[in-house]
């Protein structure tokens, strides 16, 4: 594993995203200086442009394109705040590792990801908006209990989701992109898609995922299935699912849409059976100290000579 090593009182200088993350930074050791800095307003001046370490901030839209990174000649380390890290995969110099914030968004995107399937499940959109037209409309809806539910992306995330699903009773498999003991392979998508009640995904955007579900993967489910898209809207092809809700056939609970944010006025709006809610899977009160949390325990690494977390692999 990488590790950025330091002369025994060398100073990390580290560009963080706001004060209270920097503060969290400098409580480590009087060795770390940290420098606000918003990247988009222009490259960095002064003992920032000394800075071996960049923590963008949480919904950073990537690298700027100002000069920032030209600007920052002893870069080694990006700390992500996120567990996405699509908008920095391929944008920063050789020899510059990339680290995400793996786990700080896992329980609250696992619980957004339940939320979503039981409220879809049992209709409770359908319910709210009766509810405000003032009908007591009666129905049959679908359930969550006994589900065959399929979850591709068998990471940090992926297992977390089905630790919430084992009280439902739910015949469960995972899915990943190479199989090994209790996961299966993408590959076997064909033969598993046909069974599956509920398919979530939450997997990381890479070349193989940009688009995976795509016409033939939802014509491989079966009518009234569920989709819940807790990944990035890039991994699902938005006309080709439009077309299966236009049909009345699948369903469909999205966090992440393409494009994104979903213009006004988009046809995935008004769809039946949809679920939209924007991107707030991981917004929940405690994320903000989880992902800080991250950070510093990453910074403790580095300091103490060991190899860093959460690399992110460049595919």
């Amino acid at each position: 594993m990488p590790r950025l090593l330091l002369e025994p009182d060398e100073t990390l200088h580290v560009l963080v995203p706001d004060p209270a993350v920097g503060a969290a930074l400098e409580d480590l050791s009087p060795r770390v200086r940290t420098y606000p800095l918003d990247p988009q307003a222009g490259a960095p001046e002064g003992e920032a442009t000394r800075a071996q370490v960049w923590v963008p901030r949480n919904g950073s839209p990537g690298v700027p394109d100002n000069g920032f990174l030209a600007a920052l000649p002893e870069l080694k380390l990006v700390q992500l705040l996120t567990a996405g890290a699509e908008r920095f995969l391929g944008r920063l110099p050789e020899g510059v590792v990339l680290c995400n914030a793996r786990g700080a968004h896992t329980p609250a995107t696992a619980e957004w990801a339940m939320a979503a399937t039981l409220a879809a499940q049992r209709g409770i959109p359908f319910f709210v908006r009766e509810q405000v037209a003032g009908r007591w409309s009666f129905t049959t809806q679908s359930s969550l209990v006994g589900a065959r539910v399929l979850i591709v992306g068998a990471g940090d995330i992926g297992a977390t989701i089905g630790r919430m699903l084992a009280g439902f009773d739910v015949e469960l498999t995972y899915v990943a992109r190479t199989a090994r003991e209790g996961v299966r392979a993408t590959a076997d998508l064909p033969q598993l898609l046909p069974q599956a009640d509920v398919v979530i995904l939450i997997v990381p955007v890479t070349p193989e995922t940009r688009g995976m579900v795509d016409a033939e993967f939802l014509a491989a489910m079966p009518d009234g299935a569920l989709l819940v898209n807790a990944a990035r809207g890039v991994v699902v092809d938005t006309d080709a699912l439009l077309a299966e809700l236009t049909a009345g056939r699948l369903r469909a609970a999205l966090d992440v849409t393409d494009p994104e944010p979903l213009p006004e006025g988009h046809p995935l709006w008004s769809a039946p059976g949809v679920l939209i809610t924007p991107h707030v899977g991981g917004e929940v009160p405690q994320t903000p100290a989880r992902a800080t949390a991250a950070a510093v325990e990453q910074i403790a690494r580095v300091l103490a000579g060991e190899p860093l977390a959460n690399v992110v692999d460049r595919y």
